[in-house]
């Protein structure tokens, strides 16, 4: 916390940008909103005061999928710029309250959606999954997630990696009520101090297992158990990287065909952040009967959905068409039945984004788990 004390521009060597506009120009919202990283970066460096941007929604805008960060030919992470700025307006309540309430359900209640505690594993109630503080050391642990864990769409995800997982014979558990918001999201809103104590109270109960693997459902959860998580020695997978290794190990095999044109959305914290683009893929194309076809802008040039960085439960300026109804009409003019992603968010933004565009009976919006339980013969119920 030491180092939050320090002034931004010197936190974040700031002083080191050459104004060349990668961050910006190659920004996937700066498309539709006046989010202009490089002016943020300019003015941070320039002003002791940056009272200014509190009043700026577009500092909301930014989805945090660092594709400043790989453009930038400094090295630099421009999006830690807006991070920062955001948590200098958390500390001095300069927040919406929206937001307000998403940072008090997770500290209350351990999800910024203020759902119940008690109710964390309901989805699991008839699936007799056991419970990871009961197993020996060394096992496998399924880290569910908030959304997974509570939104009706994203619970059938859960229940279709459950049913990959058995049919690979794999023996794991979950955390059941235990669990809490890995804080991924709740870091990129600006709250660094309640990170920091849903981390330690993940990491007490990481410590009681000692898992060997932690698998995930989100790409968030995964990114901050991998790489932000101080002390866990657990490896820790996104479940498409784990699911292709059951696949390659001869442990899991397809045997439904399930005939379907689809394309593939690639999550930012999965593939951007993380460099997992081939798995998912992998895993689709080991699936029979699927015809893979690929978006224009794929892989580190796929168009960000904005779902993450808290946007969620902030909408920014709210300006211009959403970039995930722009990711539905490429996939209709490419003639496409099914986009498919591994994300919470990214499914529920773009199945959003089929509803509002009036697209339900055109396309669907499939998770690949749901796709891998159509391959084993187990249709997921989706209500």
């Amino acid at each position: 916390m030491e180092e939050l004390q320090q002034p931004l521009p010197e936190r974040l060597d700031l002083f080191t940008c050459i104004q060349c506009g990668k961050c910006t120009g190659g920004c996937p919202v700066s498309i539709k909103s006046p989010l202009n990283i490089r002016r943020v970066i300019r003015e941070s460096t320039v002003r002791e005061d940056l009272h200014i941007f509190f009043d700026r929604l577009e500092i909301w805008d930014c989805t945090t999928c660092s594709t400043c960060a790989i453009r930038c030919p400094r090295g630099l992470r421009p999006v830690d710029a807006i991070i920062g700025l955001r948590e200098m307006m958390v500390e001095e309540g300069r927040i919406e309250k929206t937001i307000i309430d998403a940072l008090d359900g997770a500290y209350k209640y351990g999800n910024p959606w203020g759902r119940a505690k008690n109710k964390r594993a309901e989805w699991a109630q008839d699936l007799e999954i056991p419970n990871a503080l009961e197993m020996d050391p060394g096992q496998v642990l399924y880290f569910v997630c908030c959304a997974a864990s509570y939104d009706p769409r994203v619970q059938v995800v859960a229940k279709s990696l459950v049913t990959v997982l058995r049919a690979a014979e794999v023996s794991f558990g979950i955390l059941g009520n235990k669990e809490v918001c890995c804080g991924s999201e709740i870091r990129r809103m600006g709250e660094v101090g309640l990170f920091e104590m849903l981390m330690e109270e993940n990491m007490k109960n990481f410590t009681k297992i000692e898992p060997k693997t932690i698998v995930t459902t989100s790409p968030h959860c995964m990114n901050a158990l991998k790489n932000e998580y101080e002390g866990l020695d657990s490896e820790v997978l996104h479940y498409s990287q784990f699911v292709w290794r059951l696949i390659e190990e001869g442990k899991l095999s397809f045997n439904t065909e399930v005939p379907m044109k689809v394309t593939y959305h690639d999550p930012c914290y999965l593939g951007k952040q993380n460099g997992v683009f081939d798995e998912p893929r992998d895993v689709l194309k080991s699936i029979p009967g699927i015809e893979l076809i690929e978006f224009g802008r794929c892989r580190e040039n796929s168009l960000c959905c904005e779902g993450g960085g808290g946007r969620m439960w902030m909408e920014g300026t709210g300006i211009g068409k959403r970039l995930s109804e722009v990711r539905v009409e490429d996939a209709l003019e490419m003639g496409v039945e099914a986009i498919i992603t591994a994300c919470p968010f990214c499914l529920l933004t773009l199945e959003d984004a089929v509803k509002t565009t009036g697209n339900e009976e055109k396309i669907k919006v499939i998770d690949l788990m749901e796709l891998a339980s159509m391959g084993l013969g187990v249709t997921p119920e989706v209500e």
